[in-house]
């Protein structure tokens, strides 16, 4: 599993309606195929090597409860922010948006804790590929939950902004 680099700003279609398909395939789709795979990885190797000295301890609880956020999240997104936005409701996401922003704030440090319980992503010498495959896969989920923020902060909520 390899880390895609972010896509640049002009390679991401410039249309919203399009940058929202784009977002619900490439991010919040992928998500919800990855963060289930993440947690399972976290569970084996938190069992099997739970006398480690350098076993993850935590990983699986904290890599659950940032999916059933990013969920939340998400469903917000999908059920209110994103049908405004394609009925061109620029008043309307007015204060959905920087309630979106501030819950991508609080899954940054979501995601320093997640580096944190996997020292950086490092595993230890010598580990099982179960430990290896994990440490990818939170790797992956790192990037892409970085770049996702990205491309809404940046990219998709600038569409909205009231006119200057």
């Amino acid at each position: 599993m390899s880390v895609a680099p972010a896509a640049p700003p002009s390679a991401l279609p410039g249309d919203p309606e399009a940058l929202i398909a784009h977002i619900l395939a490439r991010y919040h789709e992928v998500h919800r195929a990855e963060f289930p795979q993440a947690i399972s990885l976290a569970r084996r190797v938190e069992e099997v090597h739970r006398e480690a000295p350098d076993c993850p301890h935590g990983l699986a609880d904290h890599l659950e409860a940032m999916f059933e956020e990013l969920e939340s999240h998400q469903q917000k997104e999908e059920r209110m922010l994103f049908p405004m936005m394609r009925m061109g409701g620029r008043k309307m996401v007015g204060l959905p948006i920087p309630r979106m922003m501030s819950e991508h704030e609080e899954q940054l440090v979501q995601l320093e804790r997640l580096a944190e319980l996997t020292k950086g992503f490092t595993e230890p010498p010598g580990a099982c590929g179960t430990w290896r495959a994990l440490y990818e896969a939170c790797r992956k989920l790192d990037a892409d939950l970085r770049e996702h923020m990205r491309v809404e902060n940046e990219v998709l909520f600038p569409m909205f902004a009231p006119p200057a």
